[in-house]
């Protein structure tokens, strides 16, 4: 099974994208869903048809689905996030400020990604396509996995096994309510679930992402910050969709001088993603809703390619033994914005508000970073 989520800043035209090509692959044979993982759901907008939050058919071999973020979550989490509140009331008295403290931002959107799992397990379809929320939210549920996993461990006060032995004396000692079994159960699922979708994720053969962007300097910055965020938590990037092009024909007389602009931000995204396979969209006569001008559309980007296969790879982390260095493929990254430091045997990188820990290779084990230096988009780090 093929699994290929669409990124991109808002209004770029990412669910179109999506769309587009679940109606290329259906139309060449595979059984395909496409899926909104979007609070502000437009799939069903695009195909001119309501869809909702269980898969509907399109056409042959195509499916859509719009996911309840709402739904989900409390589906997910419920019997915990009741229990986090009990404790954040214990002795506050409750309020809107404890149902504020609950809403953490991108988590909703990180339950909706769940489904991805469940349609991957299910074996139902050949490929999955990711209509994602935009790029800021797409990067927190990415985050999620690992912060969500530390944030659980903290407010938890005791295991389950000793909750039944002293739950009682704590609850009346520290006025602190304890965990009930179903809580427990709650935990269990929800971490086991995370490190499943975590590691499907991180499949390179299985799951790509592509960023989608429009010819706007604006846009594209965001592309490159978008671009090197993913690849600093090891996913895969393996193609840029560039959307909203303005035909020559259009450019002519009152936005003449638009051609330049646009022309300078097309040679930009030629030599900043100069390695990853680039599809250009011309902007439609009309709004690009419909069946028939998806499938059209759909033809139009990908032409004899196949938008099914994975069609590019980069090695993220490479290991170098004999100059006792590693590298680490952050493109777009101003080493001006750029942190590193050393924790034991975990780099910690950051670049502008994005942190990522790398663990040090075994053969370093016991030498210190020593320095690093850009090569050719991979930030090389030397140990001694």
């Amino acid at each position: 099974m093929r699994i290929i989520i669409y990124t991109g800043k808002g209004g770029v035209g990412k669910t179109s994208m999506a769309a587009a090509t679940a109606s290329k692959i259906a139309r060449d044979g595979k059984k395909v869903l496409v899926m909104s993982t979007d609070q502000a759901h437009s799939l069903g907008d695009s195909f001119d048809r309501k869809v909702g939050k269980e898969p509907v058919e399109i056409t042959k071999n195509l499916y859509a689905v719009e996911i309840d973020t709402v739904y989900e979550s409390e589906k997910s989490w419920g019997n915990l996030k009741d229990y986090v509140r009990q404790l954040l009331t214990a002795r506050g008295g409750g309020g809107i400020e404890a149902e504020e403290l609950l809403v953490f931002p991108g988590l909703e959107e990180l339950f909706s990604m769940f489904q991805i799992l469940d349609v991957y397990e299910s074996g139902v379809y050949d490929t999955l396509i990711v209509d994602c929320a935009p790029t800021g939210e797409t990067l927190s549920l990415l985050k999620y996995p690992e912060r969500l996993s530390g944030f659980i461990r903290k407010i938890l006060p005791i295991e389950r096994t000793a909750t039944r032995t002293v739950g009682k004396v704590i609850e009346k000692t520290m006025k602190v309510p304890m965990p009930k079994d179903n809580v427990f159960d709650d935990i269990e699922t929800l971490m086991e679930r995370m490190k499943s979708l975590q590691k499907l994720l991180l499949d390179q053969e299985v799951v790509s992402l592509r960023v989608v962007t429009t010819p706007e300097k604006i846009v594209i910055s965001e592309a490159k910050r978008n671009f090197t965020c993913l690849y600093l938590y090891h996913y895969n990037v393996d193609a840029v969709i560039v959307n909203h092009i303005y035909p020559a024909k259009a450019m002519e007389g009152y936005f003449n001088k638009w051609t330049r602009i646009q022309e300078e931000a097309l040679q930009e995204i030629e030599e900043s993603f100069s390695e990853v396979p680039r599809f250009y969209v011309e902007l439609q006569q009309r709004e690009l809703r419909t069946l028939e001008m998806l499938e059209g559309v759909g033809e139009e980007i990908f032409k004899e390619q196949n938008p099914n296969e994975v069609l590019f790879q980069q090695k993220i982390y490479e290991v170098n033994i004999e100059e006792k260095s590693l590298r680490i493929y952050l493109p777009f990254a101003d080493k001006e914005e750029l942190r590193l430091e050393q924790e034991k045997n975990e780099l910690l990188v950051g670049v502008r508000n994005e942190n990522r820990r790398f663990p040090i290779p075994p053969e370093f084990s016991g030498m210190e970073a020593a320095g690093a230096k850009f090569e050719e988009g991979y930030l090389k780090i030397r140990f001694v």
